[in-house]
């Protein structure tokens, strides 16, 4: 989920990484030097920063590594104390994030999801990173996702990973429900019939779920009506644009799913985690999601990840494209902020480390060669490395991805609705959350109340 006007940058993500597959809020007082510890420019003593992000103790595995990758870190460079690290499930929670930035209580170095890096870049609570990017040394190998971080001229954060969405599906489901899992829905009248059968195998099956809160009611909308070919907001940026047919056939096709097919079942998923769950338990045949979904679907919620697969989301004229990177708190010393630099490009930027460990990952049996929107310029030494790295300990099967690979191939790529896309989410939660809440819930009326309200917010922002 995220912001504003990058479609060449976000496309030539999305068709890079196609072709490899085939003001004042600040930091809390971890982020400030302490007193006599702070390095200086002639010196090496040592300079403390904070991070978020780390993997919650629940997982494991995850955990161990993530502190094991810290341990390292920290001896590799002597001089660079992580003396707080924050965990989060997941990384990024509107209301925590938001009460976090709003008391000054966010880490050195943070997690910013898409939506969120024009709002922090024009209020000034993330640091203007440019004069330590020679920290980065695999900087200059990224593509155009840079530009996400941009104001200006200025750059003001990194971009660590990417997404496309598609159609999750559990095969397992399929073949129970008499539906070929080699052969998924291409239209929505398919996935409405595939939905039928799948709850028809009895109580407590659900053939498709979907947001209806907690901002990802309103992301999950964005998607679909990207995919019917609407928008959300006019390309300047002014103006709601999704009271349109598009819009209410988004809106009309979860109802008639909901309440004339009754395939939905009755309960409401409003955190990202409650919808993966329900796909993780075994019993829900659909949802829409990106490649990487899988993962945290074995990994954070046990499901088998042989059961499931992602194919080209439904007659999709657009993909919504979107990621995260990680940015510095405005109030860091130059210090830090070359120290925290040196984190994100070591966890999160380097070959053979971190999150690109992909040896490290086949041995703990972690799925590894799933296709996603690199972010590498195509040749460039360090997208190289990764690439031959995911081929060489690939453990999953081409298969549960080729429908994606190829469906989604050629199809433009779209931003997330501009610098408020959180805040215009949490308005278009509200029609998401009433046609699964109320038969009787009238989309015409959703569809204009919301567009008041989002026109409302855009003229307020300026």
């Amino acid at each position: 989920m995220r912001r504003s006007g990058y479609r060449e940058t976000m496309g030539a993500l999305l068709v890079a990484g196609l072709g490899l597959s085939a003001a004042a809020c600040g930091s809390d007082e971890s982020a400030r030097p302490a007193q006599g510890a702070g390095a200086t420019a002639a010196g090496n003593a040592p300079v403390s920063i904070s991070i978020n992000c780390v993997p919650p103790k629940t997982n494991k595995a995850e955990r161990q590594n993530f502190e094991d990758d810290m341990a390292e870190f920290q001896k590799l460079n002597p001089d660079i104390k992580i003396e707080k690290a924050s965990d989060a499930f997941p990384c990024y929670e509107p209301r925590t994030f938001e009460a976090k930035l709003a008391g000054g209580r966010l880490e050195t170095v943070f997690y910013a999801n898409f939506p969120n890096v024009g709002r922090l870049m024009e209020s000034g609570q993330a640091a203007d990173i440019t004069p330590y990017l020679d920290t980065v040394k695999t900087y200059g190998d990224l593509n155009g996702s840079t530009e996400i971080f941009k104001k200006d001229g200025r750059v003001y954060g990194v971009p660590t990973d990417g997404y496309g969405m598609g159609l999750v599906y559990n095969r397992k489901l399929f073949t129970q429900a008499g539906l070929d899992p080699d052969n998924p829905p291409r239209t929505w009248a398919e996935v409405r019939a595939a939905a039928k059968r799948i709850a028809a195998l009895g109580p407590g099956y659900v053939g498709f779920g979907e947001y209806s809160g907690g901002n990802t009611g309103g992301w999950h909308f964005t998607a679909s009506i990207y995919g019917h070919g609407g928008d959300v907001i006019t390309p300047d940026g002014r103006k709601a644009a999704f009271n349109t047919p598009e819009g209410r056939a988004v809106l009309e096709n979860l109802k008639q799913m909901r309440w004339a097919d009754d395939s939905m079942g009755s309960r409401l998923f409003i955190k990202w985690e409650d919808l993966m769950k329900a796909m993780a338990g075994g019993r829900m045949g659909m949802m829409l999601g990106a490649p990487d979904v899988l993962v945290p679907l074995r990994n954070d919620f046990q499901a088998r990840f042989e059961d499931y697969a992602v194919a080209a989301q439904p007659e999709a004229k657009a993909l919504l494209n979107g990621g995260k990177g990680f940015m510095v708190n405005p109030r860091a010393t130059p210090e830090q902020i070359r120290a925290g630099l040196k984190w994100i490009e070591f966890q999160y930027l380097t070959p053979g480390r971190g999150q690109l460990d992909y040896e490290r990952a086949r041995s703990q049996d972690y799925p590894v060669g799933q296709p996603y929107p690199d972010l590498w310029k195509a040749g460039s030494a360090t997208g190289t490395q990764v690439l031959d790295a995911r081929k060489q300990y690939a453990t999953v099967d081409p298969a549960q991805y080729a429908q994606w690979v190829e469906g989604s191939r050629g199809l433009p790529a779209k931003p997330e609705p501009g610098p408020y896309a959180q805040e215009i989410y949490a308005i278009l939660d509200t029609p998401m959350s009433a046609v699964l809440t109320r038969k009787d819930a009238d989309v015409d009326r959703l569809l204009a109340d919301a567009e008041a309200k989002v026109n409302a917010l855009l003229a307020k922002k300026g």
